[in-house]
């Protein structure tokens, strides 16, 4: 399927690997020019290499809002414009209600809530005027269903999920869709790190039995962007193997 991306113009956040880097994957080979960043100078190199000639490493931190803006103004300014911004972070720290402090809460929500926030901020101005543009944020499944380990996140990014449904709305009649994606268990480091990397024990918690691929996922990005998708917007889909069970 032609999904009309050729030359489109995309800015993908902390895609140095796992499920970002896969978004720039799937955009390059549909034809996209690719800005991806990353915290680490060594890995980002590593990634825009494997990446090709249509990705730019941009060295950011989107950990806070300045670094998230930063981050967008560097790929306007190296692609000549943003017309497709993916938003992306690392998760937070596990916890409980009990275990987590106050004070864990405020960078929790800068990384997972602010930094899309700000990334909307720099990017969705110029796609309005232009009267094309797609924002898709990968979240996670946390947003439907929490994870009782994960406090902050599924705090921080159910707040993210409010913001671009409300987005969404406001920018449907200029020609920008506004999506997220709500990740399952996928073969990532973040998982490892959280999992232990013991991939079979994960796949018998979902009901399709195997870990997502996240080159699947990636495809589904490119997807969210393409021509095609342009009557879907202020959706939030679960990507996660059937993992969550709710009706809604």
């Amino acid at each position: 399927m032609e999904l009309g991306l050729e030359g489109r113009r995309a800015a993908v956040a902390a895609a140095s690997s796992g499920l970002g880097f896969e978004a720039a994957r799937a955009l390059i080979a549909e034809g996209a020019a690719v800005a991806i960043c990353g915290r680490d100078r060594d890995r980002l190199t590593v990634a825009a290499r494997r990446l090709g000639d249509r990705a730019h490493p941009v060295l950011a931190d989107v950990a806070t809002p300045e670094g998230a803006t930063a981050f967008v103004r560097e790929a306007q300014d190296a692609l000549g414009g943003v017309d497709i911004l993916v938003t992306n972070a690392g998760g937070p720290p596990p916890g409980g209600f009990a275990s987590t402090p106050m004070d864990a809460y405020a960078p929790a929500l800068d990384l997972n809530l602010m930094s899309v926030v700000a990334m909307c901020k720099a990017a969705v101005p110029a796609m309005q005027e232009r009267g094309w543009g797609r924002v898709v944020a990968i979240t996670s499944i946390s947003v439907r269903q929490p994870i009782p380990t994960l406090i902050l996140s599924n705090t921080a990014r159910a707040g993210a999920t409010g913001f671009l449904k409300t987005l969404a709305l406001e920018v449907a009649k200029d020609g920008v869709t506004v999506n997220s994606l709500l990740p399952g268990y996928h073969a990532t480091e973040r998982l490892r790190t959280l999992r232990g990397g013991d991939w079979d024990a994960v796949a018998n918690e979902i009901p399709t039995g195997t870990v997502g691929d996240p080159a699947d996922f990636g495809a589904f990005v490119a997807f969210l962007c393409s021509k095609q998708a342009r009557f879907v917007t202020g959706a939030a889909i679960s990507v996660d193997g059937g993992e969550y069970t709710g009706l809604l």
